[in-house]
Parts: structure tokens; C-alpha cells; sequence
């Protein structure tokens, strides 16, 4: 089910930038999809990331789950579920070591962030990785994004 941003909002309390269109429908995806500095993957597709078989699972609540905030502290990408319909695990082996964690959904989840608005995630597993910027100076190593 499609929410618009102004129903997202109003379900979970967060708040998003004045300039962002409330009555837009957030799409939900089912294949990789990126908001802001995070990266969200079919599990399937990736053969570098292992969940222990002991992993512990955590509700993801409609209050949602911080997954990353930016440089200066601020503008938090965070997940949010209704009750039951999607379960979070930071237990993961990333061989590119970018993973955030693993999301698991039998119903969309979603991500919302204050200058991003929403995005829309289908039912399926997925890996939650950040973004990973490649140094153009000689010497120096990449970096993580956080805007």
C-alpha cells in the first residue's frame, strides 16, 4: 500500500522539511533503491553478506528505528513499520563492511529522512548499506558519506 508523505508523517510522528510535497505517493520498491547516503539491497543479489543463523531480530516500530544521522548530528535516516509487519537485525557479515543492517518485511516498510522525504520498501529482505565515496586525492583513503 502507497502512502502519501503527509500520511507517513502523520502515522509516525517524524517531521520532514517545509519543502517537501505532502500530498505526493511514496512508491514502494521492491529492487535497489537509494535514499540520500544509504543504499537499500535485495539480499538475493548480494553473495558478500552473511545474517548469523543467531542473529537477534528486533520489531521494526511505527516510531522507527534511527539507522543514521547526518555529519553535524542532524537529519536522522530512520525506518518505520506498522506493528508486525517488519523485523531489523545489525548482526550482519558485510565483506565491503558498508552495512548498516538487515531488513526483513512481510508488509512496506519505510524510510524517511527530513530533507529526503520517504521512500517505500516491498515485502522482502534487504540489506541497508552506506555510501562509500572514492578519494581523488593520491594517498588518501575513501570515505563514508553523511549529509
Amino acid at each position: 500500500m502507497e502512502l502519501t508523505l503527509e500520511e507517513l508523517t502523520d502515522r509516525t510522528g517524524l517531521t520532514v522539511l517545509d519543502h517537501l510535497e505532502r500530498q505526493v505517493r511514496i512508491p514502494v520498491v521492491d529492487g535497489l533503491q537509494a535514499q540520500g547516503d544509504l543504499i537499500v539491497i535485495p539480499l538475493a543479489v548480494l553473495d558478500d553478506v552473511e545474517v548469523p543463523a543467531r542473529a537477534r531480530w528486533r520489531p521494526v516500530p511505527p516510531s522507527g528505528v534511527e539507522l543514521l544521522r547526518g555529519a553535524a548530528g542532524g537529519n536522522p535516516h530512520t525506518l518505520v513499520a506498522e506493528p508486525g509487519a517488519a523485523e531489523w537485525t545489525t548482526e550482519v557479515r558485510d565483506r565491503q563492511r558498508l552495512a548498516v543492517g538487515v531488513l526483513r518485511a512481510t508488509r512496506p516498510a519505510y524510510l524517511i529522512h527530513p530533507e529526503h522525504g520517504g521512500s517505500g520498501i516491498a515485502p522482502g529482505t534487504y540489506l541497508v548499506r552506506r555510501q562509500r565515496e572514492r578519494s581523488t586525492q593520491r594517498g588518501q583513503a575513501d570515505f563514508l558519506v553523511a549529509d
